[in-house]
């Protein structure tokens, strides 16, 4: 998988994260979502694949 596959997924999960905490209902559960948020966002390979993204990125604005 790319990193920008990988990317991609993990900002489509934390999109559907934010739409279910954003639906219309009372909030008692911020901390589950957060977590949830959290759990995906902070991911190893992820990380390292935006790093990648950023430093490339970097080096074609030169």
């Amino acid at each position: 998988m790319t990193d920008e596959n990988l990317a991609l997924l993990a900002v489509g999960a934390a999109q559907e994260i934010l739409e279910e905490y954003l639906e219309p209902r009372p909030r008692t559960n911020e901390r589950l979502i957060l977590d949830r948020l959290v759990e995906i966002l902070e991911q190893p390979s992820l990380i390292i694949a935006v790093g990648r993204m950023q430093r490339d990125h970097r080096l074609t604005d030169d």
